[in-house]
């Protein structure tokens, strides 16, 4: 063969390459909107990946994710969420966040947004309902704002004595301070108890929480299911035990890193199930007609030796109904 020939033939080749790269299909890219960071993020991340894995969906295989992170700064998301509908993606995930979700949702009437949320998604708006969604937006919820009673009831069956008890929450998640504030305040009424409403949206606000139940002599503290402290179970945990505070909130890690108590439904399980939901509208079904799932597991962890570090009996029927005990 010629020289000439071959270049010409090196040359189609190449052409041809291009082209039939240029004719496959674009992976579809899913929009990821997180109120934290990536790193405060990441298990609950890994775990709504896991569902997507289970979906068919491998990030960088045959799937594109474009992360915005708010960092802890809820007035971000909405213009975060307007920045993915200008990318154009196929769909937004909002994991653990309520804000998040609610700003996914005003952002757009057409691009599919599915959700993990702790809040009743009826009562915040996100759906008409939970069997029947409608428009563009489905999700989980683990209902753990819910909870927020029980847990006061839970540290109130550990300490009877105590008469004043704080709760924590963020003023930058108005839904869920609102819901939180007024169930527990609530509960608070019946169980004869002096509720001190605590708000911290930075990292220097906790700090200064946890020094002002001290000066107004709370004596447990509930804290609030809002994202910024979930995704600081860890700190807040050492942080309640080095300040000898008892306190609950909702996952197992605060326990683990120092608390007192956890009581909630499990954000693993929640958040894979996401994955697995967006992997389905990802295939084609409409989120109007997939209903929103409910988790209904929820676990007890008591922590007995910060139980002993504060001087606090924890009776026999308590920690028998505990799924959990750490020793």
């Amino acid at each position: 063969m010629k020289r000439r020939e071959f270049i010409v033939l090196l040359g189609g080749a190449s052409a041809w390459s291009v082209a039939a790269r240029a004719q496959q299909p674009a992976m579809p890219v899913v929009g990821y909107l997180g109120s934290e960071s990536a790193d405060l993020s990441r298990s609950r991340l890994n775990a709504f990946l896991e569902g997507l894995n289970e979906a068919g969906y491998v990030e960088s295989k045959n799937i594109v994710i474009e992360y915005r992170w708010a960092h802890g700064q809820n007035d971000r998301l909405p213009a975060l969420a307007a920045d993915l509908v200008h990318r154009r993606v196929a769909l937004i995930v909002t994991i653990g966040s309520t804000p998040a979700a609610l700003a996914a949702k005003a952002a757009t009437t057409t691009i599919p947004v599915v959700f993990q949320v702790g809040s009743d998604p009826v009562k915040v708006g996100l759906v008409a309902s939970l069997a029947r969604p409608g428009g563009n937006v489905t999700g989980v919820t683990n209902l753990n704002v819910e909870l927020g009673s029980k847990r006061l009831e839970l540290l109130h069956e550990l300490m009877p004595t105590a008469k004043s008890v704080g709760l924590l929450v963020n003023p930058t998640s108005p839904h869920l301070t609102e819901s939180s504030t007024k169930d527990l305040q609530a509960v608070a009424r019946k169980l004869g108890l002096q509720l001190h409403v605590l708000h911290a949206s930075t990292e220097h606000d906790l700090d200064l929480a946890l020094a002002t139940l001290h000066e107004l002599e709370v004596r447990a503290l509930v804290i609030g299911p809002d994202a910024f402290f979930i995704s600081r179970s860890e700190k807040l945990g050492a942080l309640t035990a080095r300040h000898a505070v008892p306190a609950i909130t909702l996952y197992r890690e605060f326990a683990v890193a120092g608390g007192l108590m956890s009581y909630g439904g499990s954000a693993k399980d929640a958040d894979r199930r996401a994955g697995i939901y967006a992997g389905r509208v990802l295939k084609g079904e409409r989120p109007a007609e997939l209903p929103v799932q409910q988790t209904t597991k929820v676990e007890l962890v008591i922590n007995l030796k910060t139980a002993k570090a504060l001087g606090i009996y924890v009776p026999p029927g308590l920690s028998a109904r505990a799924d959990e005990l750490i020793e």
